[in-house]
């Protein structure tokens, strides 16, 4: 194995990333269902042919598995039913908007999906559900903020898909979101190597700007009356938290001058010696 597939494991995903990862890997990632909710296709498009389709009540059909997950605790087959019901019913707008927002009553039924494929894995399926794996990594990576269990989701999707790339990448980003360096980097590896050999720098780059930058937030370099600040830009626009970096000069210690808050290039500062 590449690595322990059963390993422990800031915000949402950046749809940039996602794309353009897409894009230069020449696959659309059609499990996620990347730009929109669960209603407008994707993954539980097929699921709704199966056992839970055919107009049956997803509310129904919840009641009846959580019934029967307190009767048989240990049936497999009870919580993988269950999980995937309480996603189908997280179909509508109240659940997920057209914008791809998710919604309070959104977090309300992802979690209950979450805790419900907690226990379906912690029976240890032999053969763990491909198609719930990877929408559990969407739901884990960019609804509740748990790129950690994200990375657990996408290492069964990879030990079932070894040769997809475009899954590979979304492995390291996710590990790199968790602050999992050492997965990140195995699968980044792994990305670059399944690419087409046209792409493969391109790809690398790629995933190593968002190890540099896992949260998808910017730093920038601003310079006002010959002095120069970097930092981040907060939801005003203003670059928020910035540090000043003095250039030392010859025969003298450097300093730093940590600022508030700047958005027309004047701003108070504090000097640390």
């Amino acid at each position: 194995m590449l690595f322990d597939l059963r390993g422990r494991g800031r915000r949402r995903t950046v749809r940039v990333i996602y794309t353009f990862l897409a894009l230069l890997l020449g696959v659309g990632l059609v499990g996620f269902g990347i730009g929109g909710g669960f209603g407008g296709g994707g993954l539980f498009t097929s699921l709704k042919n199966g056992e839970e389709g055919g107009g049956t009540s997803f509310s129904a059909q919840i009641k009846k598995y959580e019934k029967l997950t307190r009767e048989q605790p240990k049936s497999l087959s009870a919580w993988e039913n269950l999980t995937k019901n309480l996603l189908h019913e997280a179909g509508g707008e109240q659940y997920v908007t057209s914008a791809g927002v998710v919604t309070s009553k959104g977090k309300e039924i992802f979690n209950r999906a979450a805790q419900a494929w907690t226990s379906y894995n912690s029976l240890n399926p032999p053969t763990p559900s491909l198609e719930l794996s990877k929408q559990m990594a969407r739901i884990y990576g960019e609804y509740l903020n748990q790129p950690a269990q994200a990375v657990q989701a996408l290492q069964t999707v990879v030990a079932a898909e070894p040769t997809s790339a475009a899954w590979y990448s979304q492995l390291a980003i996710y590990a790199y979101r968790a602050n999992n360096t050492r997965v990140g980097d195995l699968a980044s590896r792994k990305a670059v190597s399944l690419s087409p050999s046209s792409e493969r720098t391109r790809v690398k780059n790629a995933l190593a700007e968002v190890k540099a930058n896992p949260s998808g937030e910017k730093a920038y370099t601003v310079t006002t009356n010959g002095k120069t600040y970097v930092g981040k830009l907060n939801s005003k626009g203003e670059i928020k938290a910035v540090q000043q970096v003095t250039t030392p000069k010859s025969g003298t210690k450097s300093s730093t001058t940590s600022t508030g808050t700047t958005s027309t290039g004047t701003t108070s500062t504090t000097k640390k010696k």
